[in-house]
């Protein structure tokens, strides 16, 4: 989407490499919901860059930017953008959030749909993996966070079984961890 910056804000931001640590940038990777840039920092209190990124909202609040919110947009497959606004502090009300998330969303897939991309991002991966009964039960235990341990004890299996169960789904999902398997299986659609 369009941008309006202060003068020279971008170029410092370039110049400086502040990409690399921007706390909203990173913080909106694991938002799943709108936030406020101070929201991020805090997220980051023990990060080695913390030094830096306090630089960096220190150079921000030099060029007008004092604050700010982030809207992120989500689409099937994760994070495709966001809506970042930012000037002097505001403290917009739970409606007043809700009001622009849903405009930065409508917004953005308006334009996605006017360029003809929409329809390519919101499609579903097919995939051909077939995965039993069992299989997509511990897939489900483990999308709600539970343990190998707290799914063992559930289904009443042991808990080699279960990390047996696992390293199957990997493999068949090309999965490097359970994190990731669990990612594919929502992109892939297998589970909601």
């Amino acid at each position: 989407m369009a941008s309006r910056w202060p003068d020279r804000w971008s170029h410092v931001y370039a110049v400086k490499k502040y990409v690399l640590v921007d706390p909203t940038v990173r913080y909106l990777a694991h938002a799943q919901r709108p936030f406020r840039w101070r929201d991020s920092m805090a997220a980051f209190r023990e990060d080695p860059h913390q030094r830096r990124m306090e630089q960096m909202m220190v150079d921000a609040f030099g060029h007008g930017l004092e604050d700010g919110y982030v809207f992120p947009i989500y689409g099937r497959n994760g994070i495709l953008g966001s809506l970042s606004l930012g000037g002097k502090p505001v403290e917009l009300s739970p409606a007043e959030i809700s009001l622009f998330d849903a405009i930065a969303r409508k917004a953005f897939w308006r334009l996605l749909d006017l360029q003809g991309e929409a329809a390519a991002l919101e499609t579903v991966p097919v995939t051909d993996t077939q995965l039993t009964r069992r299989e997509m039960e511990i897939l489900h235990y483990l999308a709600e966070g539970m343990t190998s341990m707290e799914i063992s004890k559930h289904l009443k299996i042991s808990n080699h079984t279960v990390d047996w169960y696992m390293n199957g789904l990997q493999d068949k999902l090309k999965a490097k961890n359970r994190q990731q398997a669990v990612a594919l299986a929502f992109r892939y659609g297998l589970i909601t």
